[in-house]
């Protein structure tokens, strides 16, 4: 004995059919106007700003996507070798990849983590921690800060 779809039923299905049948004509003529981007620390072409004036000497920061001032930008943020970076925190989550150097990062109350070339690393938002670049050449991390980029230095008492 067959089944028999009920109105209601039948509906949905046609409402179904037409959407996966119009959507590819429909998105055909969305223009989408961004372009991709593709970018090493290395390039010539990459404008490197300052950071924070409680960073050490040497520390710089390119914007690679966005805009600084709102939600999701991506940055490579540089510091020399044997540069400590001091206890700070960010109001934004930072999602994070070492491109370059040995970099040994402390987030409040947690073990140290050594981070080598191609190693991912979250800092939760807020959390202050510091870090410390080793001697293999300069540290480049490349961060994703989901809020505006922010930078505050932990004041000892």
């Amino acid at each position: 004995m067959k089944k028999k779809i009920s109105p209601p039923y039948r509906n949905h299905w046609l409402v179904l059919l037409l959407t996966f049948i119009t959507f590819p004509l429909i998105a055909q003529d969305t223009e989408i106007t961004e372009l991709s981007k593709t970018s090493s620390w290395e390039d010539s072409a990459l404008e490197w700003g300052p950071c924070p004036d409680f960073m050490p000497a040497g520390c710089n920061i390119a914007i690679l996507h966005g805009d600084p001032t709102k939600n999701n930008v991506d940055v490579f943020f540089k510091v020399e070798p044997n540069s400590d970076i001091p206890e700070h925190w960010h109001t934004s989550a930072e999602r994070m990849i070492l491109v370059a150097g040995e970099m040994e990062v402390t987030y409040e109350g947690e073990e140290t983590q050594l981070l080598t070339k191609g190693s991912y690393a979250y800092g939760p938002a807020a959390k202050p921690h510091k870090a410390r670049c080793g001697d293999k050449g300069p540290c480049v991390l490349f961060i994703a800060f989901e809020e505006p980029l922010d930078a505050y230095a932990v004041e000892k008492e």
